[in-house]
Parts: C-alpha cells; sequence; structure tokens
C-alpha cells in the first residue's frame, strides 16, 4: 500500500528536479557510503551530528571521574561508597555495551 501523501511527495521532488535544485549537491555521481546498519543510519547520523554519544560512552566518562575521585579520596567510607558507585557503573556500562551491539 502507498503511502496517502505519495502523489504529492512525486509532484515536489519533480518540481524540485525541474528547478535544478538537486545539481550539483555534494557527493552527486559518487557511490553512497558503506552502512552496517541501514534501519538506524538516520538515527546514527543524527546523533554524530548533534555531539551525542553512545551511553557506554558516557557511563565510561562517569566511571573515570569515579575513579579520579577515589585516588584522591583518603576517607574509607567515601572510598567504600565510591567503590560501591564503581561497580554499579560496571554493570551499567556492559548492559549498554550489550544493547549498542543489537
Amino acid at each position: 500500500m502507498d503511502h496517502p501523501l505519495i502523489d504529492l511527495i512525486n509532484a515536489r521532488i519533480a518540481e524540485s528536479e525541474a528547478r535544478g535544485d538537486f545539481d550539483d549537491l555534494p557527493g552527486a555521481g559518487k557511490p553512497l557510503p558503506e552502512c552496517d546498519d541501514p534501519e538506524n543510519a538516520l538515527l546514527h547520523r543524527l546523533v554524530k551530528e548533534n555531539g551525542a554519544v553512545p551511553e557506554f560512552v558516557s557511563l565510561s566518562r562517569e566511571l573515570q571521574k569515579l575513579r579520579e575521585e577515589l585516588r584522591e579520596t583518603g576517607d574509607r567510607t567515601r572510598r567504600r561508597d565510591i567503590m560501591k558507585e564503581m561497580s554499579m557503573m560496571d554493570a551499567r556500562i556492559e548492559i549498554a555495551c550489550k544493547a549498542w551491539r543489537k
């Protein structure tokens, strides 16, 4: 079944072609870049263009901060709490990595 607006879409594309809107586009005549995940290609491009990072990357950055705090902390109670947080962070990173690979 076609999209209900397919005729309008095709008309707009034809108008744009007639005006030359598609002439001299960057990459014209070149093959499309390889894409490992075509279903999510647009999503990945938007994420990359907007400076976002996968969850496991941001979690890894938080883990690094916890490691630094652990090195600088002498209080045993606080060190124990930091190590618990680090353990939980490791688990969250592993889960996020598995989700990212799917």
